[in-house]
């Protein structure tokens, strides 16, 4: 009994450390990305380089309560963020057709990346130790640097704390 109560430690132990990734630092280079979007393009942060900051609203799970309140926030919002210039993503770790679908329910106006694979979100520093994304936003430079990795986001206000973010980072506008 004691070993397979160890056994059971150890699998637990394995199952958190596959799940959990370093958070980013501000001023670090954030990591290449290329993910399909909710609108069937694919997206990289280098397209993006030099042009526009980026902006990842990661969010743990597709049709969920609290993910559905955030990306709302920020689909209601959508005229007042498309005065920065800013390329405004939501992203998770579910796969693209169930982004998909999540997206076209919620008549969102911008896309979700899909990362099923989890390496961005591990790269990103999201995996808290379960199979799904931290909600955290993560903000990015024209240049790649990260700005801000603001991991204490309110679904209901998800959009305007960005807009106050946007401004407190001087973002520019359009």
């Amino acid at each position: 009994m004691l070993f397979l109560a160890g056994l059971v430690l150890v699998a637990a132990a394995a199952w958190a450390q596959a799940f959990t990734s370093t958070p980013l630092k501000v001023g670090e280079t954030a990591p290449a990305f290329e993910l399909q979007g909710s609108d069937g393009k694919t997206y990289s942060l280098k397209q993006f380089a030099g042009q526009e900051a980026v902006v990842l609203a990661w969010f743990p799970k597709a049709q969920t309560k609290g993910c559905t309140i955030e990306c709302k926030s920020l689909g209601e919002q959508a005229e007042a963020l498309r005065k920065y210039k800013v390329a405004l993503f939501a992203i998770s770790v579910d796969k693209p057709e169930d982004n998909k679908t999540f997206a076209e329910n919620l008549k969102l106006p911008y896309p979700i990346l899909s990362d099923p694979s989890r390496e961005t979100a591990k790269a990103y520093g999201v995996l808290k130790g379960a199979p799904v994304s931290a909600r955290n936003t993560i903000y990015i430079g024209k240049d790649g640097k990260v700005l801000l990795v603001d991991d204490s986001i309110k679904t209901e206000t998800a959009a305007a704390d960005m807009l106050k973010h946007f401004e407190q980072l001087g973002i520019e506008k359009k």
